[in-house]
């Protein structure tokens, strides 16, 4: 999936992560930030 930026994953997956949506999006968010290798923690 590289339909979203690398900034707009990261903030689609804390949004998700935050609100508690829907567990599959949350991992689907999540397994394609580790595919591309990306940091999700805030600076």
């Amino acid at each position: 999936m590289k339909i979203m930026s690398n900034e707009m994953l990261v903030a689609a997956y804390r949004d998700a992560k935050n609100k508690g949506q829907d567990t599959d999006w949350i991992k689907m968010l999540q397994n394609e930030v580790q595919k591309r290798g990306l940091n999700v923690t805030k600076n």
